[in-house]
Parts: structure tokens; C-alpha cells; sequence
């Protein structure tokens, strides 16, 4: 693993730049729970719902209300007419879709078509379903109609969609994808740059790096785009060249505390210690609430011969987030750079036992 994400992997903010944004699975239950809110609460007894009058609407109440099961049993009645009520198997798909049952949920869509060929949000949830069973080609034309049928359409589906397009290669119609998403110009370099973030967290590295160059060579001066190239070579142990794009950004976005943390790294991986300490002191003022920083710093202030300073900080981060591994580590080193072997044992014990929790194989211990 990267180890700047490492640092800080539990530590950013929801509301940072588009993280949010790249999580799959949260993306598209997001569709499905427009539509069954609060599926994840009680399922409800389904013995309690009479057969004898069961309606569309009273399916949908108990589905909108958490009683999944009990929805069920109503949609399975209704399936016994002829003809079959208008929705019930979007709703079966739904709810399917929502207890995980893909394969299920993908075959009830597909009936939810065939009834009603111009159904966008079957249409949508059959691609969204589709694309988390990994067959993205088939998912792309019913995410691109259910698009083109409503253009207002929520920017989940479109953003599965760009990913599709991402996983067959058609980078430029992911950039389409994503540009209408974020409200760029499809063929702007802001709209590149974005993509480029995308596909670099889809490990499309190559691609990442010919798109921020595009966009790099129609405006120089593109906030994000050093600092994306960074981001790469840092990825990639490629110091200088890491440190000479990131520098280039804070030129150009001097305000920006991500920046600084990813060049806080790459000066204390270089072994600048000093100029690590400076511009982590700028990230924690701009990120006080990112344990990152405050982990590097550390680190830079034990390179530096202040591990008691160290301590601080490193202290800190660990009441921020004791579940760090990479904490604890920092801690052992300044404890046994201030000649306190016991405590420094202690905590090489702890970053250990967390490794452990988080991948149960054989863990060693990083320092002796």
C-alpha cells in the first residue's frame, strides 16, 4: 500500500473533494435506497401480511418502512395476476438488490423490461446491478438509454456508467461520463484532469498520466494537475520527479493542506527533514482534523533529533485514530530514540497487533 495512504487512511473528511464519490457499492445502493428507503432496518414478520387484498401501494409502504420480507410475500401475490400489476418487479429487483441477491435482482429487472421496455428506473438499476456482477458491457447500453431518457437523471448512474466505460477501455467516453457529472466541458482540461483522479484510483495509471499531460498542455497552470502527476511518482518511489510536480503545485495552489501532506512525504522519504517539518507545519494548520500530517511530522522530527517533539504529535494522531498502525510504529521509533526501550517495545507490540486484526497473516515486527 501507498504508504502516504496508509498514514492517513482512516482520518479524511466525507466532504473531501470527490472521495465520496468513489465508492462503488455506497454509489449504487445510493440508487436503490431512493427508491426502498430504510431497506436496512427490521425486515418484519411477512406472516403478518394478509394475502386477501394485497396491492401494489401496500407493497411499496412495507418496503419503504424496512419489511422487506413482508413486501415480498405481498409482490409474490401479486405475480399471480393476470396481467401482472405495473411495478412489481422493479420493486422485486429492488429489494432483491438491496438484501445483495444480484443475480436475482438482475433476472427481476430484466422481467421489469420486458413489461415495460421504456422503464428508465428498471432500466438504470438492471445497469447499476449489472455492472456490480462485473459484466460491464452489458451494462453500458441500459445505463446510456436510462440516460438519454431522462437527462436529469441522479449522477450515480452516470458515474457507474463512466466506470463501465473505464473497464472496457473507452476512456474518452468515461470522460464524457464524468465531465456531465461534474458540470464540465466534456473536452476541457478540467474535465481530463477529473478523469485522470478516476482512473488512477482504478489503478489505469498510464491513462491517468497521458490525460493530466493533455490537460497540463492546454493550460500550464491547471490547479490539481502537478499535483495528481505527484501523487503518481510518490506512488511510483520516484522521488525527485515527485517532488518537483508537487512543488509546482504549491506554487500554483498554495492553500491546498493535501498538497502539502503528499510533499511533507515525499521530503521526509528523501530524507529533507527540515523542509518536511515546514510544509507539514502548514498542513496541520489547513487540515487539523487529517492524522497524516501529524504522523509525518513525526517522523521528520525523529529524523531530526527532536523525538520527545515527536512524541507530541505522534501522541496526538494516536488519540485521533489508535486503530494506526503506522502510528504506533512512529511511536516506537521515538521512544527508542529517546533511550526508552520499554515504551517503544510496547508500542511496536501494538502496531503489530493491529496489522494483525486488520490482515490476520503472519505479521512481523518492524523493529527489533
Amino acid at each position: 500500500m501507498n504508504r502516504r495512504v496508509e498514514y492517513g487512511a482512516k482520518s479524511r473528511s466525507t466532504g473531501r473533494r470527490v472521495a465520496a464519490l468513489l465508492v462503488v457499492l455506497s454509489l449504487a445502493c445510493g440508487v436503490a435506497g431512493r427508491r426502498v428507503a430504510g431497506a436496512q432496518a427490521a425486515t418484519g414478520n411477512p406472516t403478518e401480511v394478509p394475502a386477501a387484498g394485497a396491492s401494489f401501494q401496500q407493497a411499496q409502504r412495507l418496503a419503504s418502512h424496512g419489511r422487506l420480507e413482508a413486501a415480498m410475500v405481498v409482490l409474490n401475490v401479486l405475480a399471480q395476476k393476470q396481467p401482472e400489476p405495473a411495478g412489481v418487479e422493479r420493486l422485486r429487483g429492488e429489494i432483491l438488490y438491496q438484501k445483495q441477491m444480484l443475480v436475482e435482482a438482475n433476472v427481476a429487472f430484466a422481467r421489469a423490461l420486458a413489461e415495460d421496455p421504456a422503464d428508465r428506473e428498471a432500466m438504470e438499476m438492471r445497469g447499476v446491478t449489472l455492472y456490480r456482477l462485473a459484466r460491464p458491457a452489458e451494462a453500458i447500453p441500459l445505463l446510456e438509454r436510462a440516460n438519454a431518457v431522462v437527462s436529469s437523471a441522479n449522477i450515480d448512474p452516470e458515474y457507474v456508467l463512466g466506470l463501465c466505460y473505464m473497464d472496457v477501455k473507452r476512456y474518452d467516453d468515461a470522460r464524457h461520463a464524468f465531465a456531465q457529472q461534474f458540470g464540465f466541458a466534456a473536452d476541457s482540461p478540467a474535465a481530463y484532469v477529473a478523469t485522470a483522479r478516476l482512473l488512477l484510483r482504478r489503478e489505469f495509471t498510464a491513462e491517468a498520466i497521458a490525460f493530466v499531460q493533455h490537460a497540463l498542455a492546454v493550460d500550464p497552470k491547471l490547479p490539481m494537475a502537478h499535483q495528481l502527476l505527484g501523487e503518481i511518482a510518490l506512488a511510483q518511489a520516484d522521488l525527485p520527479k515527485a517532488i518537483a510536480e508537487l512543488e509546482s503545485e504549491e506554487r500554483l495552489n498554495p492553500l491546498n493542506g493535501n498538497l502539502y501532506e503528499h510533499l511533507g512525504d515525499a521530503y521526509v522519504r528523501s530524507g529533507q527533514y527540515e523542509k518536511a517539518r515546514k510544509v507539514l507545519n502548514r498542513a496541520i494548520l489547513l487540515e487539523p482534523n487529517d492524522t497524516g500530517p501529524y504522523i509525518l511530522l513525526g517522523e521528520a522530527l525523529t529524523g531530526l533529533g527532536e523525538p520527545a517533539e515527536a512524541v507530541h504529535y505522534l501522541a496526538h494522531a494516536e488519540q485521533m485514530d489508535p486503530g494506526n498502525a503506522v502510528t504506533h510504529t512512529q511511536l516506537g521509533r521515538a521512544y527508542r530514540a529517546m533511550g526508552e526501550r520499554a515504551l517503544a517495545a510496547r508500542e511496536y507490540e501494538m502496531a503489530v497487533a493491529i496489522q494483525h486484526r486488520n490482515d490476520p497473516k503472519p505479521a512481523q515486527t518492524q523493529e527489533k
